[in-house]
């Protein structure tokens, strides 16, 4: 009777366990992908704790004697001759001339070549305002932007929004959607090839690299990630209601014109060759030029990008000067191996504004925030992205003006954009003081994991970010001999000296003030 009971006890302990099992596994198999994941965090974790934990080595302190004062800003000289990609150190591009490594970063805004707004003709942009404004900052690169079409965005549902000049004529013969003349795309407006010249040369003039957008993914869609407010493309010169020269860039009648950001239309492909043309006779002789085909030009331009980066290179082959061609991101939908593929000097990927990436010098990365997550980032970003061997780059809203094109609900003297500006030029003191050539990103120097480093007996270097301030350890078993350095402070740029130990091991310092830190090292 008992094992009777028993057998009949253990059918439903059986039935009970299947049932939980049927209930579970779902669950099971849903979390299931994330067990290596977290398995693998955990690892992490006890490796950190038994590599610098365990071991921090001496703790460096700082003189009590020690005085602060200002970082002092230091930009590169006026260039002297087009970039080229570093041979020592390809993350990064040198002065063909002199070989001198150049780091870029800085700051750039949607109306610093067109005029742009609500009023026709459009306000005018303060540009050599906005150069003082970048040079005040410490910056030495900007994004000289270019809109195709007239008038509309999709940002704005302000039907008076224009934007000026363009780089094709007006003619006297019909109107366009915009209520203007049509279009002669064999003409050109040589308004627009002016100011394009003189900008380059005031930027020049200034210490300023200046990468010429020729296209933009924004001008041609109805819509994009997410925004239809106004229709670019009712005013853009390949639309078919405004030219004269029958041109029609909307194949599939969609209303829209993506089909111009591809080789699908080859009469389009060779006016667009014939105004690239155009921009490289106006600008070849400067130094301080790089080319950016697109801006954000839809999933699957890529190679109608690589033929006009092809394009580019073959026709300046001819010229005195060839400057750096470039190709970011495409959107909505990019990926990113398109970039790394491509036939581009330099690119501006997608992705994660707080997980940067280290660059293994495959291509010289500008990190640009507008492509990352638009108008965002803050000062943790810019060293992230610096330390990680990227040349970091703002999407900024400067004077809130251009509320068609991406300057909506967004104060520009906000304390974040503020200090993000300013540390951007914190680090192009710091590239300039330290031998570039030779640094690369070394991660696991740094208990932070964050450390730009030169990994030399004689002058080695190492620049360390503090994500959360307070304590870090750096490895100096590379390294021999005294070691000084000094903390900067990124929220008010005062650097405090006074550190010296000795390499040969690890070492811990402690930031001399609350919040993020950057720690630099030397030896002597």
């Amino acid at each position: 009777m008992a094992e009777s009971i028993s057998t009949k006890y253990r059918k439903y302990i059986l039935i009970f366990i299947l049932a939980i099992a049927v209930v579970c596994l779902p669950i099971f198999i849903q979390k299931a992908p994330r067990i290596p994941h977290k398995l693998s965090q955990v690892a992490q974790r006890v490796e950190k704790f038994i590599r610098w934990d365990l071991n921090p080595g001496e703790t460096v302190a700082v003189d009590r004697e020690t005085k602060t004062s200002q970082l002092p800003k230091l930009r590169s000289n006026l260039a002297t001759g087009p970039l080229q990609v570093s041979i020592d150190n390809p993350r990064y591009f040198v002065d063909s001339s002199t070989g001198k490594i150049v780091y870029l970063t800085g700051s750039h805004t949607w109306t610093n070549l067109q005029d742009a707004g609500n009023s026709d003709p459009p306000p005018k942009f303060d540009y050599p305002a906005h150069l003082n404004f970048l040079e005040a900052n410490n910056h030495n690169f900007f994004r000289l932007w270019t809109w195709e079409q007239s008038r509309w965005t999709l940002e704005t549902t302000d039907n008076n929004y224009w934007i000026e000049p363009s780089p094709y004529l007006r003619t006297d013969f019909g109107f366009a959607n915009d209520g203007k003349p049509k279009y002669d795309l064999t003409k050109y407006n040589q308004a627009y090839f002016d100011r394009l010249r003189d900008r380059v040369a005031e930027a020049a003039s200034q210490g300023f690299y200046v990468s010429v957008m020729l296209f933009d993914g924004w001008s041609v869609s109805k819509e994009k990630g997410g925004l239809n407010k106004n229709n670019p493309w009712r005013s853009h010169p390949f639309n078919a209601a405004n030219n004269i020269n029958a041109i029609n860039g909307d194949l599939n009648h969609d209303n829209s014109g993506e089909e111009t950001h591809t080789l699908a239309i080859s009469k389009i492909t060779t006016i667009q060759e014939a105004y690239i043309r155009r921009v490289i006779d106006t600008v070849n002789d400067f130094d301080n030029v790089l080319y950016e085909i697109s801006n954000e030009s839809q999933a699957g331009s890529h190679d109608w990008q690589y033929h006009l980066i092809d394009y580019i290179k073959n026709y300046e082959h001819s010229k005195p000067k060839q400057h750096p061609v470039g190709m970011t991101a495409e959107f909505p939908g990019g990926d990113n191996s398109m970039l790394f593929d491509s036939p581009a000097d330099w690119i501006s990927p997608l992705g994660d504004v707080n997980n940067r990436p280290v660059a293994d010098g495959s291509k010289v990365i500008l990190a640009d925030t507008d492509h990352l997550c638009g108008i965002c980032g803050d000062r943790s970003w810019v060293w992230q992205s610096f330390l990680r061997g990227e040349n970091p780059i703002f999407m900024d809203v400067y004077n809130g003006a251009a509320y068609g094109q991406g300057a909506v609900d967004s104060n520009p003297k906000d304390s974040t954009w503020v200090s993000l500006r300013k540390n951007l030029g914190y680090t192009l003191t710091y590239a300039n003081r330290m031998n570039l050539s030779a640094m690369k990103p070394y991660p696991d120097l740094a208990s932070s994991g964050y450390c730009l480093a030169n990994l030399v007996n004689s002058h080695a270097e190492y620049l360390v970010y503090v994500p959360s301030g307070g304590k870090v350890t750096v490895d100096f078993s590379a390294v021999q001999g005294e070691i000084t350095g000094e903390w900067l402070n990124p929220d008010n740029g005062l650097i405090t000296t006074g550190i010296t130990t000795k390499g040969g091991d690890n070492r811990s310092f402690i930031a001399p003030f609350e919040g993020d830190a950057i720690l630099y090292l030397k030896s002597s």
